[in-house]
């Protein structure tokens, strides 16, 4: 092996995809970014769809990219992988191409669960209180949708995969994928790490897809292939480079940070914002939602997930700041930037103001809805900013909360990473929230980072995680809580932010109601 190994890396996230080689020192040595144009387009209000292909089409260009200015160092590649971001679907005909654009893991429509489900299977499901976890597992299950609204393609399928298994397959020309890239609305056995050996059985059946349309799946650190020859050849890569199971962003982002034992948090504040914490034994975080397969084997993450995260304030920038975007271009900044400045002049806790930023239902409260209360006439749009980032940190704060409860033990820290972790004021007031220590590693590509420490373990730079890590993440700043704003952020987090939906559940359920009623 060369003295220098390097991972190649396949970063695919919402916005762009990074192509990366990462050295055993933890440094990414090469990286090209494509940032997506368009991320996706809508037919319809709420719609969002993006061709397969695009993804790997971005990929190929920054390889090629990747080739024009680093290619003196591919030599030293040992291995290559694949990390997607979570839950989006792509519907495959028999020569393995892709019938239609896929579905993005935030498009807002939902099926109508219509498919049967035995009355033994429902009468279980009522008495252990998840019949409402299951209906909406399933609306938000793909297949249920094609299978009601477009039965004339749902019919062509002969493979139902994810994100992650096709660029796989357009990388290896094999149609596998690793267990810890399966998290989303698919009839897998997280505990087990594979699929439902009865598809029929309780669960499994949930998600409406037959066992002929699945793929393998391996095992993290086991090699899935290699990368096709015709691809090393145009790209002048050695040829038969190994192509290894790692997982998806969130897995590889908590191995980036180097989070995986149950004493520390991972905080990634991403276009879906997540804690997840690491454990070997296999916990629920909260009632009936799954811990997934960790992207290193043994270990499982418990993942909370906040569905629209970090993409409100691309949305509070849209819709509220314009003047602040003329005044970043004139200053040749990011809007975000001005806006960070911003907010440090709004106290903590927004003056009263609080915000619950579920956009959406979840399987723990499926009416859920988004809510702001508080208003009153000394509130400016910067303390709807600053609402939005503090709701985000309550929010993962109840999740946080759920993970220890059910993993019986409390961490003692927090790392933290994704587009808001490069905002200083944004770190302090999540240590502030938390009332914990919030740490910094060495850069906020740690998906890339996590993917590149999986493949140095698995082709043997390094025997264990801890020495992998220690070698490969370096903690560069930590926020201590200012004590005096977790108490004012204590107080509202308990008396009001939790007391929300218990109050507004009615009104809720109500809205609904109302809706449905309109539609009929």
């Amino acid at each position: 092996m060369t003295d220098n190994p390097l991972a190649l890396i396949f970063d695919f996230g919402t916005q762009s995809v990074r192509t990366s080689l990462v050295n055993k020192n933890g440094e990414i040595v090469a990286q090209i970014k494509r940032p997506y144009d368009p991320p996706y387009y809508s037919k319809k209000k709420g719609y969002a769809e993006q061709s397969a292909d695009f993804y790997w089409d971005e990929a190929c260009h920054a390889l090629e990219e990747l080739d024009s200015k680093y290619n003196y160092l591919f030599t030293n590649i040992v291995g290559a992988t694949v990390s997607t971001f979570r839950d989006t679907a792509v519907l495959l005909d028999k020569n393995h191409k892709p019938l239609k654009d896929c579905i993005m893991w935030f498009d807002e429509r939902s099926a109508e669960g219509k498919e049967k489900t035995p009355l033994l299977h429902r009468f279980l499901f009522w008495i252990s209180g998840m019949s409402e976890t299951i209906m909406l597992n399933k609306k938000r299950t793909v297949a249920h949708w094609y299978k009601e609204n477009d039965m004339e393609t749902w019919s062509k399928v002969d493979k139902y995969v994810n994100i992650s298994t096709y660029l796989t397959y357009k990388l290896t020309g094999n149609l596998v994928d690793s267990s810890a890239s399966m998290t989303g609305h698919y009839p897998i056995n997280f505990k087990k790490r594979n699929w439902y050996s009865n598809i029929k059985s309780l669960k499994a059946r949930i998600y409406g897809v037959d066992k002929s349309m699945l793929v393998d799946l391996y095992q993290p650190g086991e090699i899935m292939g290699t990368i096709r020859d015709d691809v090393a050849k145009t790209y002048h890569l050695p040829k038969g480079i190994p192509v290894y199971a790692t997982g998806s962003d969130k897995a590889c982002e908590t191995i980036g940070l180097a989070a995986l034992n149950k004493d520390t948090a991972a905080i990634s504040y991403g276009t879906a914002s997540t804690v997840e914490v690491s454990n070997k034994k296999y916990c629920e975080p909260q009632t009936f939602l799954p811990a997934y397969p960790a992207a290193l084997p043994g270990y499982y993450n418990m993942d909370v997930q906040i569905y629209r995260g970090y993409w409100m304030l691309k949305w509070f920038s849209n819709e509220f700041a314009k003047e602040d975007l003329d005044a970043a271009e004139l200053n040749k900044m990011a809007v975000e930037e001005v806006l960070n400045q911003k907010l440090l002049q709004i106290a903590p806790g927004s003056d009263g103001l609080v915000l619950q930023p579920y956009w959406g239902p979840d399987l723990k409260r499926p009416l859920m809805k988004g809510s702001i209360l508080g208003f009153s006439s000394i509130h400016t749009k910067y303390h709807l900013y600053r609402a939005i980032i503090e709701g985000i940190a309550y929010a993962l704060r109840e999740g946080l909360e759920s993970i220890e409860k059910h993993q019986h033990h409390k961490v003692s820290s927090i790392r933290i990473s994704g587009g808001g972790s490069q905002s200083e004021a944004i770190c302090q007031i999540t240590a502030d929230i938390f009332g914990l220590p919030v740490s910094k590693v060495q850069t906020i590509e740690t998906t890339s980072l996590g993917a590149g420490m999986c493949l140095m373990i698995a082709t043997g730079v390094y025997p264990t995680y801890e020495e992998a890590a220690q070698h490969m993440v370096r903690v560069t700043q930590t926020f201590t809580p200012n004590m005096e704003d977790h108490k004012t952020y204590d107080y509202l987090y308990k008396n009001a932010y939790l007391q929300m939906y218990p109050k507004l559940k009615g009104i809720y359920k109500d809205l609904k109601k109302h809706k449905d009623d309109i539609i009929k």
